[in-house]
């Protein structure tokens, strides 16, 4: 989606996953789901960090801020053989799964992880080369503020790399035979609804328009440039992509029960019938379509 509204996506969320689940997060499922987005989005994020590579060519140490059970972080390892790797997220169980991850590819010797949130914990984020924030801003009451305070734990030279914004994900016709055409714009509609809501609920939430140049600008920082990545993955979908695309609408359909006209919950819940023809698990004309856009700022050296 678009601001992958407490997206695990991706990074999924966490990657910007909205914390502040309570303490009955399946932090486990959590992990499992965000490691699938990732392997289905590597095409994606595999150009991300390729890009990335200019602007820092050899980092000695790279932050994956906001890291979940570092997905991205291991793309970030492939992109930056040389560098040290630390994931740094709030919720240990994830973190967990990255280290027993590193263990079993063999890069804990250049794998670390740190518990930290954003922004109470911008003072635990190590002093990096290259800060990379993939959907993890948005979740912050001040996100100018959070962006001046990890600009000081940036080295001179270094680079700081923010995933925000993009068009949302598309993985059905505007008609798809059965209910209202137009479904997903009407979903789009409501995930903007929550996304403004859960901001506006957010400890010292601040409005700010979301011109994220400026934003680094005013942070102390040298913005270079901004760039779209496309996934693009015609049908028929991988297994994973059609898992994730059950995931992500099964998780639309509980946001948004209440935005929702009867209509559209019961074309919902004819896409997520497994035994459905027409349903999203049988579907031959499935696909999955999204760009996500990255803005990169430096640091005077």
């Amino acid at each position: 989606m678009g601001h992958d509204h407490g997206h695990h996506d991706g990074h999924g969320h966490t990657q910007g996953h909205g914390h502040g689940h309570g303490d009955d997060m399946d932090w486990s499922a959590m992990g499992a789901m965000l490691e699938r987005y990732a392997r289905v989005a590597a095409p994606q994020y595999g150009e991300v960090t390729e890009w990335l590579t200019r602007w820092v060519p050899e980092p000695g140490v790279v932050v994956d801020v906001g890291s979940g059970p570092g997905a991205l972080s291991f793309l970030l390892a492939d992109a930056f053989p040389q560098a040290r790797i630390v994931a740094a997220d709030p919720e240990e169980a994830l973190l967990e799964r990255a280290r027993t991850r590193a263990a079993d590819e063999g890069l804990s010797g250049r794998f670390g992880t740190v518990r930290a949130a954003l922004p109470d914990d911008i003072d635990d984020v190590p002093t990096a080369d290259l800060l990379w924030l993939c959907k993890s801003l948005h979740h912050v009451g001040d996100q100018g503020g959070a962006l001046k305070a990890l600009a000081g734990h940036l080295a001179p030279g270094g680079a700081l790399a923010l995933l925000e914004g993009g068009l949302s994900q598309r993985y059905l016709p505007r008609d798809i035979g059965f209910g209202r055409p137009g479904l997903l714009s009407r979903l789009e509609a409501a995930d903007e609804e929550w996304f403004t809501e859960m901001r506006a609920g957010l400890t010292g939430s601040q409005g700010a328009t979301e011109h994220w140049p400026a934003l680094l600008a005013d942070a102390g920082l040298r913005h270079e440039a901004s760039r779209s990545f496309l996934l693009d993955l015609p049908a028929p979908l991988s297994e994973d992509a059609r898992a994730h695309v059950v995931q992500e609408l099964t998780r639309r359909r509980e946001m948004h029960e209440e935005r929702l006209a009867p209509e559209d919950l019961a074309t919902i819940d004819r896409l997520l019938d497994a035994d459905d023809p027409q349903g999203l698990h049988r579907r031959p004309d499935l696909f999955l379509l999204s760009a996500q856009t990255v803005h990169v700022a430096v640091k005077e050296a």
